[in-house]
């Protein structure tokens, strides 16, 4: 391994026991390069998710493999699928920014599936945060659909992302190529750090019109 490669692997190993949210002693870490691979176990679906983001802000990560399973304590007591259902389905119905009865739940063995309509592509990632932070909960399917409430030209909402990028002194936006078509917006280009790249991708999850996704960035 590289001097670099085990630089890396000291910060992600540091940021990781740093991180309260994060039961770090059951992960392994392996670097490659500038890719970070972890492996091994973690005590909730949201630990798994923080663990993930928590290697992406180290500096020179350009990728990182999650390979981590999802291991409650033994002390929890695990709810079982239909309870797991129902406290999502209390999650979105006290969210004010989300219409739940537009959201349909199934449950099986834990994994998640998430169905039905919402009007902002943020909202759909919103449903399954709020689904992630139930206890039980250890994969999920968001098979939720955008549905906008007006109808925008996609030149204007590759516009209005490459506006938001314009605004953000994180982002040079002339390194990240926008098109939109029908709604789904395509980023593709280079950024120098994971905090560049979150920008770019808030500034296309939170436009109107925008129904899906599709990154092409590269950290570099």
């Amino acid at each position: 391994m590289t001097d670099k490669a085990e630089l890396i692997k000291k910060r992600v190993t540091d940021q990781l026991f740093w991180d309260n949210r994060v039961d770090a002693s059951d992960i392994e870490i392996a670097v490659d390069g500038t890719k970070v691979k972890l492996k091994g176990k973690v005590p909730s679906y949201t630990a798994r998710e923080r663990a993930i983001l928590d290697a992406w802000t180290v500096q020179d990560v350009t990728k990182v493999e999650n390979e981590l399973d999802i291991e409650y304590p033994s002390i929890i007591e695990i709810p079982d699928d239909d309870e797991i259902k129902t406290r999502i389905e209390q999650q979105l119905f006290w969210n004010t920014y989300i219409d739940s009865t537009d959201i349909d739940i199934d449950v099986d063995n834990g994994t998640v599936e998430l169905e039905g309509t919402t009007d902002a592509y943020w909202k759909k990632l919103r449903a399954e945060q709020l689904a992630s932070d139930v206890t039980g909960v250890v994969l999920i399917d968001n098979k939720i659909a955008v549905v906008p409430s007006e109808s925008i030209v996609d030149k204007i909402v590759a516009e209005n992302i490459i506006a938001a990028m314009e605004r953000n002194p994180l982002i040079d936006p002339d390194s990240v190529t926008v098109t939109v078509d029908q709604g789904k917006a395509t980023l593709s280009g280079t950024v120098s750090h994971w905090t560049a790249y979150r920008a770019a991708m808030d500034a296309a999850e939170f436009a109107t019109g925008v129904i899906k996704i599709e990154d092409q960035i590269v950290i570099e």
